[in-house]
């Protein structure tokens, strides 16, 4: 049997979100995760266990504190830690691991996947020349998270015609459980519908808009929402102002994400630019249905069935799906069916595979 290659993930920086969430699950489900690294280009490891405790006993995870601004010295250190670490592969997440990666991957020898996982930024002039310029020069293999961003490589870079890897969760990790347990050891209400979110306070997130359309619904229900960020203070006196703090739970970033999926019954995520979120899908793989804006490809990673996808920007749309989905109770076919989508379309292993298959030069 052939060895596995040496893979190193590289990420912009190692903190709570979808796309370093992603690149831990592609080291912990490798076929052989000593075989994996994952480089954050900024930060520091104690600053990054700082806000995200549950990688203080990873191993293989290098943090290159990077400066700001363009930094050679970045991709001296970079060049030179792939020799070190005998890399065979590297797959980058987004602009700036792309550059300093795909420079070094050069100099190094070393094969270069990347992945693109937004619509939407590829329509500031800057970023698609940066983009563009690193794709013709450096010619990495392009994978695209979902199918709309993959079109917009297409219009915007139409030499490339990238392949499409929908994003995967572990669905033996995010499963059904008992509710009662989870609200119990998450300190939430119990006997009440929750409204959940998970998603870094940031404006692209639109939290203070989930908090407008929340205030409208019925008094018996409660938000929970789960991460941190910038935002966090501002929104806590936004739901003082609005007379809901009592109805808002601020659970700050929590480590067992499946124990907040089966706490809540419906999951919104009201962002005004996506790519092709995981939360979502490990929502709907607990089986809880969802409320999405239908931006980026959200649409992709949203059960057909059981799922509402509305407008961005809307509280009285967000409002009205979410009356719709508190309606509807609790609905065991739904929930099934939410889950029956992502262990068909968004599994962990088939995208594993994919990736394996890129990082090989095949066909996926």
């Amino acid at each position: 049997m052939k060895t596995p290659p040496v893979v190193a993930q590289i990420v912009q920086h190692l903190a709570p979100g979808g796309i370093e969430t992603m690149a831990l699950d592609l080291q912990r489900k490798a076929d052989n995760p000593e075989a994996v690294h994952i480089i954050s280009l900024e930060g520091t490891q104690s600053e990054a266990i700082d806000q995200w405790p549950r990688i203080q006993h990873l191993e293989r995870i290098h943090f290159l504190n990077k400066p700001p601004g363009l930094s050679l010295c970045t991709i001296k250190r970079l060049y030179q830690l792939l020799r070190e670490l005998k890399v065979d592969v590297i797959h980058t997440h987004h602009v700036g691991p792309l550059l300093y990666g795909g420079i070094a991957a050069k100099l190094a020898g070393c094969g270069h996947a990347h992945t693109e996982h937004d619509a939407w930024h590829l329509n500031n002039r800057k970023r698609r020349w940066l983009v563009s310029a690193c794709f013709h020069l450096l010619r990495p293999q392009v994978a695209a998270d979902a199918e709309l961003v993959a079109e917009n490589i297409r219009k915007h870079i139409p030499l490339f015609t990238p392949s499409v890897i929908l994003n995967g969760i572990d669905t033996n990790l995010f499963k059904p459980a008992d509710q009662a347990v989870a609200r119990q050891a998450l300190n939430l209400p119990t006997g009440v519908p929750i409204i959940g979110c998970a998603a870094r306070f940031t404006d692209v997130k639109c939290h203070d808009l989930l908090l407008h359309a929340f205030s409208k619904l019925p008094d018996t229900t409660q938000l929970a929402l789960a991460g941190g960020g910038e935002l966090e203070q501002a929104l806590r006196a936004l739901a003082k102002r609005l007379n809901i703090e009592q109805r808002v739970h601020f659970l700050g970033v929590i480590d067992d994400m499946p124990a907040f999926y089966h706490a809540i019954d419906i999951f919104c995520l009201a962002s005004k630019k996506e790519g092709l979120p995981l939360s979502p899908l490990e929502a709907q793989s607990c089986q809880r249905v969802v409320v999405m804006t239908d931006v980026g490809g959200c649409r992709e990673a949203v059960d057909p069935d059981s799922g509402l996808l509305i407008n961005p920007g809307s509280t009285l749309e967000l409002e009205t799906a979410l009356n719709k989905q508190l309606s509807s109770g609790i609905n065991p076919e739904k929930q099934a069916s939410a889950r029956s989508f992502v262990i068909e379309n968004c599994n962990l292993e088939r995208m594993i595979n994919q990736y394996n298959n890129l990082y090989h030069g095949r066909s996926v």
